[in-house]
């Protein structure tokens, strides 16, 4: 009997310009087997970084100098679609991370997570999923959709949107309420396996890459509103 393939550890760029965070990191990191291919001290630096080393996971800090983590993401997702990138911040009502999970972003990790909550964060997003579950994620996405978003108004999005079963718009509203699978299939009264078909097709249909992308498609079409649970 072969035994199954190990899965290959994440290869993690870590961009902060406080190099106290970035050697804490890639402390925590390395000890639990996550590979920490560099680091950049500010966003032009995790630009040339990215290219250069190819990474799984981007660490991002928000505010950095020279250029801020939100062009950096911007210019790494435009040249990299597969790379996730994790929002790093101080403040856990950062404007900036709607704009960031707008641009792609998998998600965002305050600077104080704990080691297992970092190690954890970047082995989710390296699997394709968004790291969406804390709600202080879904309190910032209500905090600023209202003030960032309009109706969709672009012919194509509002076709893909049309072509939507009326059960996968359902499940659409759900991942902007921020619901995990396991939660949908308990309200929808439906497997799991089946939640993940559903998902699958949605993302398809909208060409989206993660669960982030759909809460902000969820808000910005008028799906959810900002304060709804």
């Amino acid at each position: 009997m072969t035994a199954p393939e190990a899965t290959a550890a994440p290869r993690v760029l870590i961009a902060d310009d406080q190099e106290l965070i970035r050697t804490g990191f890639r402390l925590i990191l390395t000890a639990r087997g996550i590979d920490v291919v560099g680091e950049a001290s500010n966003g032009a630096e995790a630009v040339a970084a990215e290219r250069r080393l190819r990474p799984d996971v981007v660490l991002m800090d928000i505010r950095m100098p020279v250029m801020d983590g939100l062009e950096a993401t911007r210019r790494i997702l435009e040249r990299s679609p597969h790379c996730r990138v994790l929002m790093l911040t101080t403040f856990d009502l950062d404007r900036y991370v709607y704009t960031a999970l707008s641009l792609g972003a998998s998600g965002f990790l305050l600077k104080d997570v704990t080691a297992e909550h970092l190690a954890n964060a970047v082995r989710l997003v390296d699997t394709g999923d968004a790291l969406l579950a804390p709600s202080i994620t879904r309190r910032l996405v209500e905090r600023f959709a209202a003030a960032e978003r309009r109706p969709t108004e672009e012919p194509g999005r509002r076709r893909e949107l049309d072509a939507l079963t009326p059960r996968e718009r359902e499940v659409l509203i759900l991942l902007g309420r921020g619901l995990s699978n396991t939660e949908l299939a308990r309200v929808l009264t439906l497997s799991e396996a089946t939640v993940k078909t559903h998902v699958a097709r949605i993302f398809a249909k909208l060409s989206l890459r993660d669960r982030a992308q759909a809460v902000v498609v969820a808000y910005e079409a008028g799906l959810v509103t900002p304060g709804e649970t």
